[in-house]
């Protein structure tokens, strides 16, 4: 491992030799982590949204900390993927049959499910019900530049939404063949490219920030709704923008400031 890894390295090849326990816990504690991170910041976007703050600005002064850091302090609809589900849920069971309970890790699974259904009550609030709508839902895969669907925070949302009575149509530059394959595919329909999925629609709901629905026209995006309501869970698009454009922006941590007392 020292000779195949050496060519990377200038100096010596950064390698640790342990046990078999303490390699496992290295990858499952670091997953976990990362994980943390994310369900933290979702946690605080949620308290941004009822004391009216921005968590986009929170986030960016957090990160210029050193010792935090600013990746993984994005917030949105959760994570997803074949690592952080499966290693956070991992770490969390046989911590507790070990009779160790790793408290923190499982009240970031829990954050992490919640924030889902959160995000289908932001559309059921934008569209005051979400019985006999239709709803947009661009981006299907756990993250952008890849197909891969595991774990996906768009599977649980739009779960959701068909539950609320909501219809969808649906459109990724490369998940939609595996998303078309599951059970929930058959309840779904699926565009030819973003616009053709927000024709008619009653909402757009933006699920994963791929470059292509980053410069969208939001113009055009509002003439192509039938209500110009914009749920970005991104936060890819600016707030102001999107207001001028005649769109109706929801945003994730993007709370308005309170109202005073004795103002309309």
């Amino acid at each position: 491992m020292r000779e195949l890894n050496e060519p990377l390295y200038l100096l010596e090849t950064p390698i640790t030799v342990t046990t078999l326990e303490t390699a496992e816990l290295v990858k499952y504690a670091s997953n976990a982590f990362l994980a943390t991170k994310i369900s933290f910041i979702n946690e605080v976007a949620n308290l941004c949204e009822v004391v009216g703050a921005d968590v986009q600005t929170v986030a960016r002064v957090m990160g210029q900390d050193r010792r935090i850091g600013p990746k993984f302090l994005h917030a949105g609809p959760g994570y997803g993927g074949s690592c952080f589900p499966k290693d956070t849920m991992a770490l969390a069971s046989f911590a507790r049959a070990a009779g160790a309970p790793f408290r923190l890790v499982e009240a970031v699974v829990e954050v992490n499910e919640r924030q889902k259904s959160l995000m289908v009550a932001k559309a059921k609030a934008a569209l005051k019900s979400l019985k006999g709508k239709r709803v947009a839902v661009l981006g299907l895969t756990f993250k952008p530049n890849t197909d891969d669907i595991r774990e996906a925070p768009a599977l649980d949302i739009m779960a959701g939404l068909l539950r609320a009575g909501a219809s969808i149509t649906a459109y990724d530059p490369m998940g939609m063949p595996h998303v078309g394959a599951l059970p929930i595919g058959r309840r779904i329909a699926f565009a030819d490219d973003a616009y053709a999925a927000l024709d008619g629609a009653d909402c757009a709901m933006l699920i994963t920030e791929w470059n292509e629905f980053r410069t969208l026209d939001l113009k055009r995006m509002k003439k192509r709704l039938r209500r110009p309501v914009l749920l970005d869970l991104r936060n890819i698009y600016d707030a102001d923008e999107a207001k001028a454009a005649g769109l109706t922006y929801v945003g994730v941590g993007q709370g308005a400031p309170p109202r005073k007392k004795g103002t309309r």
